[in-house]
């Protein structure tokens, strides 16, 4: 469990194409065997301290004759932002996919000092 020793707490969110590989023959379309797509998201203000990520999928459009195998997380989490890591495997043939993002954490806040 995450305890936040904080009077500021912020919540940001966000949605993203992550890709449309149909349009122009991308990995994920054409391509076998384990893939990886990864996604850098930049918090508008950031964090105290890292925040709790939580990353879902919103859309996806996958081909009906495969297995739609798919995982979404979260990866490097700072104050500053996080990547957004997509991975499939086998013969599943993905067109594209939306992710949608939720951080919670403490914020700076005028009254934080520390006396040294």
């Amino acid at each position: 469990m995450l305890r936040m020793n904080s009077h500021s707490l912020g919540i940001t969110q966000g949605s993203l194409i992550l890709f449309s590989d149909y349009q122009d023959g991308g990995v994920m379309w054409t391509g076998e065997g384990p893939r990886e797509l990864r996604k850098i998201v930049e918090f508008e203000e950031p964090f105290k301290l890292p925040p709790v990520v939580q990353v879902s999928l919103s859309m996806w459009d996958i081909d009906q004759k495969h297995n739609g195998r798919m995982d979404i997380s979260a990866d490097m989490i700072t104050e500053e932002g996080f990547v957004i890591v997509f991975r499939t495997w086998g013969d599943t043939r993905v067109a594209r996919v939306r992710a949608d993002w939720l951080a919670i954490g403490a914020l700076a806040h005028e009254d934080d000092w520390e006396i040294v």
